[in-house]
């Protein structure tokens, strides 16, 4: 059976990292072409990763008519008209985070990713874990019984990048093929804009990934610290079943120090999730204690899972396990903090059931 086909948009430091390595490493999958900006660097990474194509344009990368399915990596100010141009043309798409700017954009993506029957699928690498997977159906059966509460706390060392101090988030990574571009993660034309967009993507999107449920008002306060951008995010967001979320988000940590705490508060139980460290607990209301196996280095955030799923997906040999609804409900969350801390007024993105 011949492998699938990939192009990748916006071939820089993430999609080095991960998804280029994820396609290569992939029985099923052949990276065809790589399209970046400055010409010299497509045909380095053409030349150093096995592409036949180096593209300068994403016009010139989607013109190849054996190009399948496109990853879309480039930064988040055109996220939404590369990934639409893609599927408008028939490819199926994998799209990074944040995935566009509004909830509208994001919305158009999922809606015309459906009525042509391509895959769409997030950049979320937490959906992928193993924790993950089994908290979701942990809530989603029911087995915490109604979810009532949840408190989420992330922290990751960017204030610098975000600041526009420096311009590496490789945290101490070897062997770094590219840095990202000056502004990609700094300037809010760019990048959206800063902790909100950059790291809150996840957060976000990992609460509808986990219950099932959409949000349905947001209230928010920013803190710049002096920064152009938002550094310091503390959200309030009730989901559509009532459910309160408490989300408190910062890139202001020391280098060694970040957090991942998740608390799923159910009407039988409550779930504890350290996502960083790879620790799950339940603890149903009668004081039993269920500790799941921890996850391994290399299971607590697996970077290139996303692109490995989406070539799987697309397939038919796996089902999606990041759809872009899930970028939709982040983007909802977003966009309506963004509004919610400019305005000091709660937001309302949809009635509760």
């Amino acid at each position: 059976m011949k492998p699938l086909r990939v192009g990748v948009i916006g071939a820089g430091w993430w999609a080095t990292f991960a998804h280029i390595p994820a396609i290569r490493a992939h029985p099923r999958a052949e990276l065809v072409a790589v399209q970046s900006r400055e010409g010299a660097t497509a045909e380095k990474i053409a030349r150093d990763f096995g592409a036949r194509h180096a593209c300068r344009t994403v016009e010139e990368l989607l013109a190849l008519a054996e190009v399948e399915a496109v990853i879309v990596a480039s930064t988040p100010n055109v996220h939404f008209a590369q990934a639409r141009a893609a599927l408008e043309s028939g490819r199926h798409v994998l799209i990074e985070k944040p995935m566009t700017f509004t909830a509208a954009e994001a919305r158009e993506l999922v809606d015309l990713a459906a009525g042509k029957n391509l895959q769409l699928v997030m950049s979320c690498p937490w959906h992928y874990t193993r924790h993950g997977r089994e908290a979701r159906q942990l809530i989603q059966s029911g087995a915490l019984g109604e979810i009532k509460l949840i408190s989420l706390l992330m922290t990751n060392p960017i204030d610098k990048l975000l600041r526009g101090i420096n311009t590496s988030p490789t945290h101490g990574m070897a062997n770094v093929y590219l840095e990202p571009c000056p502004g990609s993660y700094n300037d809010p034309a760019i990048a959206g804009g800063g902790q909100i967009y950059c790291q809150v993507s996840h957060a976000a999107a990992y609460l509808t990934f986990l219950t099932g449920l959409r949000p349905a008002e947001v209230f928010a306060r920013f803190d710049r610290d002096g920064s152009r951008n938002d550094i310091y995010n503390a959200l309030t967001i009730t989901m559509e079943n009532g459910a309160l979320v408490s989300l408190a988000s910062t890139g202001a940590t020391p280098l060694s120090e970040r957090s991942y705490e998740v608390r799923v508060f159910g009407t039988q139980a409550i779930l504890q999730l350290e996502l960083w460290r790879g620790t799950m607990t339940r603890i149903d209301f009668s004081d039993r204690r269920t500790e799941f196996p921890p996850l391994t280095a290399e299971e607590i955030y697996p970077a290139q899972a996303p692109a490995r799923n989406f070539i799987e997906a697309v397939l038919g040999e796996a089902p999606n396990g990041s759809p872009g609804e899930l970028g939709l409900a982040s983007m909802e969350i977003i966009e309506a903090a963004c509004q919610a801390a400019a305005s000091g007024k709660t937001v309302r993105i949809r009635p509760e059931k």
